[in-house]
């Protein structure tokens, strides 16, 4: 079987377990944000629904947790993706 040595000035695809943790966590995170900003804003509108005395308040918490999550999401995505274009600073 052949040996095939990578060319001195080739990047090499991957990276240490430690690089693809943080990648994973960094997707982890966008893929978090949405639920759990929802989540927020349904129970902040229960809260206010209780203090207040009202039964409505909870769908404006939602629709506010909704749009607070895809706006963190699509600015978490942007920077992924733009750390992503960035060449290292590696040695080859």
């Amino acid at each position: 079987m052949p040996f095939n040595a990578p060319h001195p000035g080739q990047k090499q695809e991957g990276g240490s377990g430690l690089q693809s943790l943080v990648k994973a966590e960094k997707l982890l995170q966008i893929a978090l944000v949405m639920p759990v900003a929802v989540f927020i804003g349904w129970i902040a509108g229960v809260g206010l629904d209780r203090w207040l005395h009202r039964s409505w308040i909870y769908i404006p918490g939602l629709i506010l947790g909704c749009i607070a999550g895809l706006v963190e999401a699509v600015r978490q995505a942007v920077s992924s993706d733009k750390a992503l274009d960035r060449p290292s600073d590696e040695a080859p």
